[in-house]
């Protein structure tokens, strides 16, 4: 038996294949389906199966399209309602794939019809258990995906499922969660890249507190989630098209003057400190790296026509490859190469790059105007005194309360803030990009733990 992982680093997830004996089983596809393909051909193994734990919030599924592709039986938790065939997995069914078989267990609390499937070879000897967003590596699923009047429910559901999944199964076993990466579907941060049901049980708050506790920490604790988050229910339950990977129409200078002139969404992939060095001015820099297609999604303008840049190909491929994991599928074009070739003779913008250290000695000269865009419970966490907090994604909405005055924007590690200060920078604002770890701050002295103001 064996289970391989297939990470999705950008949105924090993971998704599985089982094989033995010539057979596999897919947990909870991503949707660009030829990462899964690839393994089970490695392997030598025929998908026969392939398993959802949920409606995903944070990713377009690719189950409903791998399932048609290599005629396997698509398992979807029964009481979601989808309009496509599917087979309903119900408490207690067993998933039977010959050498593989998997066992359902309703955990609700992430959504209300959320199932786990344990793992369990012909002889019945378990071998894990898919916990998709119930028990993540020390923490859980987040429960206010669904409504704000379902909350409190989901979250009392997922403390008794966690400790349900705790009860039932031997301390030994290794627990596969879908969320917990990185991924905003957990409600706070994981701990490790590995975990059992005993390690659980040390250390996972639904199995450390009581139940009232538990249910006013994580409620209490749950910060924003990426907006994009909305359409991905629909879309899972409508039944996603096919995906499609084909690169974009190729864009000239000329017409990429002209849309960036109307105000399009123009997305410069390129590193953060080549975009501020130098580029097409109305252009956003949305660096292809960490988290680019959350951040991307949060901000984007659902359905607007999008253009990317970048520095070749291969870059717009892999942007076009992550966007679609979120069901971004058209793009109105592309434009790859140097960004000297692509100005159209126009002058390129840009702004400073600078680090804690120069910002210390900026204060000390007199005052300076600082834009801190982490979420808001970073900011009460530690901050820098004066600064005005401002999320990233509430940027666009609130630029009336950034200062005329030059803006030194920050972030935890410089990803966010590069994004923001591209945003300031088309709104016309003047800005520094400050480009390096919030640890630097707080060694200098340059910050101050308490209270938000701001």
């Amino acid at each position: 038996m064996d289970v391989s992982i297939i990470e999705t680093s950008g949105l924090g997830d993971r998704s599985y294949l089982v094989t033995n004996g010539g057979v596999a089983v897919a947990i909870d596809p991503q949707r660009d389906i030829d990462r899964v393909l690839m393994l089970a051909g490695a392997h030598g193994a025929r998908i026969t199966h392939v398993l959802e734990t949920h409606l995903h919030n944070d990713y377009v599924t690719g189950g409903l399209e791998l399932s048609r592709i290599v005629g396997a039986r698509y398992v979807v938790p029964a009481g979601d309602e989808v309009n496509y065939p599917r087979h309903p997995a119900t408490e207690g069914d067993v998933i039977d794939a010959g050498p593989i078989r998997l066992e359902v267990m309703h955990t609700p609390g992430h959504t209300h019809h959320h199932v786990s499937y344990v793992l369990r070879d012909e002889n019945d000897a378990i071998h894990g258990v898919f916990t998709g967003g119930s028990m993540l590596f020390g923490t859980t699923g987040r429960t206010d995906l669904i409504s704000a009047q379902d909350t409190e429910e989901l979250t009392r559901a997922q403390y008794r499922s966690v400790r349900k999944l705790a009860d039932r199964l031997p301390a030994d076993v290794p627990i596969y969660p879908t969320h917990g990466f990185g991924s905003f579907c957990s409600a706070t941060p994981a701990s490790g890249d590995a975990s059992t049901i005993g390690e659980e049980r040390q250390r996972n708050p639904a199995l450390t507190q009581d139940e009232q506790s538990f249910v006013d920490e994580l409620i209490a604790g749950l910060s924003a989630y990426p907006a994009y988050y909305a359409h991905m229910g629909v879309i899972n339950r409508e039944g996603p098209a096919p995906v499609d990977l084909t690169p974009p129409e190729p864009v000239d200078p000329k017409e990429l003057r002209r849309r960036l002139e109307a105000g399009e969404w123009v997305v410069d992939l390129r590193n953060r400190t080549a975009f501020a060095a130098g580029h097409l001015q109305g252009a956003l820099g949305f660096e292809l790296s960490g988290s680019f297609v959350t951040y991307f999604g949060w901000l984007y303008d659902w359905g607007a026509p999008l253009t990317l840049i970048g520095e070749s190909p291969e870059q717009i491929a892999e942007a076009r490859r992550q966007l679609v994991r979120i069901g971004v599928d058209r793009l109105a074009g592309a434009a790859a190469g140097d960004i000297d070739e692509l100005r159209d003779g126009r002058p390129l913008g840009s702004y400073p790059v600078a680090d804690f250290a120069a910002l210390a000695g900026e204060r000390r000269a007199g005052a300076v105007t600082v834009l801190d865009v982490r979420q808001r419970n970073e900011y009460e966490e530690d901050h820098i005194p004066e600064a005005v907090n401002i999320p990233l994604h509430e940027l666009p909405e609130r630029f009336g309360e950034v200062p005329a005055s030059t803006v030194w924007v920050h972030c935890e590690s410089g990803y966010r803030s590069s994004i923001a200060a591209s945003l300031l920078d088309r709104a016309g604002h003047e800005v520094v990009l400050i480009d390096d770890d919030f640890d630097n701050a707080t060694r200098l002295g340059l910050t101050s733990p308490g209270a938000a103001k701001g």
